[in-house]
């Protein structure tokens, strides 16, 4: 169960975190991986883990922002290894702020990546997709696209036009045998939350590390490993009769 043999699966975001979680675990179940990040450096780390399994992977440097780099990437991976089975919108920004201490760069900035990506590489692959018989897209969404999450007003915004998005492409293409689903985590324990605590509480990461990850019912963050198995599910054949469904995976936030 759950294989993905020789299916081509693409992953932005894919060189850390949750989208190198999914990248290794979708190659250790067959699928030929391709990593699209800001750049080819940030990928490898993800590839290396791959290879030095005895998987395939290559490594796209691509900003899912902008129009160009995006059809001109994703012309080249289709060119050079074949049609896509599979695309994971993973790549994302945060941002920290209410709607008065969020200026107007900073949203703009957030729009771009996380919503604007979002649609650029959906559009770059669902028509081939659907030509030839089918494919699974599935986004990265968050549980602030279902509730509130206080100072975390742009990046609320973002998330729920991803969820809005997954909805309205499964909608049109359902009869075209494209699967669109997204993902809604709580907060999980990724390098960026390492960095972000860093830079914002120095003196005080461990006491803000736990006050996060108390957020969470189950007394903690989840795995980016977590995140990865659920995506595997959504994204193998096991899952063919679910489109356009949101799945929080929350340590439970939303029982709350």
């Amino acid at each position: 169960m759950f294989r993905l043999n020789e299916k081509l699966a693409v992953i932005t975001g894919g060189g850390s975190g949750i989208g190198q979680a999914i990248a290794t675990l979708f190659a250790r179940q067959g699928a030929r991986v391709v990593v699209v990040d800001l750049t080819e450096e940030a990928g490898a780390q993800t590839k290396a883990h791959i290879e030095r399994d005895g998987g395939f992977s290559r490594v796209y440097a691509c900003d899912v922002g902008n129009a160009q780099e995006v059809a001109h990437t994703f012309d080249a991976i289709v060119q050079g290894h074949g049609d896509v089975d599979i695309l994971v919108n993973n790549a994302g920004i945060s941002h920290v702020g209410t709607i008065e201490t969020t200026d107007e760069e900073a949203f703009d900035r957030v729009y771009r990546v996380n919503v604007k990506g979002v649609y650029l590489c959906t559009k770059a692959l669902v028509t081939r997709m659907a030509a030839r018989g089918g494919g699974v897209i599935l986004n990265m969404a968050s549980i602030a696209s279902l509730i509130g999450v206080e100072e975390r007003f742009a990046y609320t915004m973002s998330k729920g036009a991803v969820l809005t998005m997954t909805r309205s492409v499964a909608v049109d293409y359902v009869g075209r045998s494209v699967r669109c689903n997204c993902i809604c985590p709580a907060r999980v324990h990724t390098p960026f939350v390492d960095g972000y605590l860093s830079k914002a509480y120095p003196g005080h990461e461990k006491e803000m590390f736990e006050k996060l990850s108390k957020y969470q019912p189950i007394g903690r963050m989840g795995k980016p490993e977590e995140v990865a198995a659920l995506a595997l599910y959504l994204c193998s054949d096991e899952a063919s009769f679910i489109t356009g469904q949101a799945f929080p995976i929350d340590g439970g936030v939303l029982m709350k």
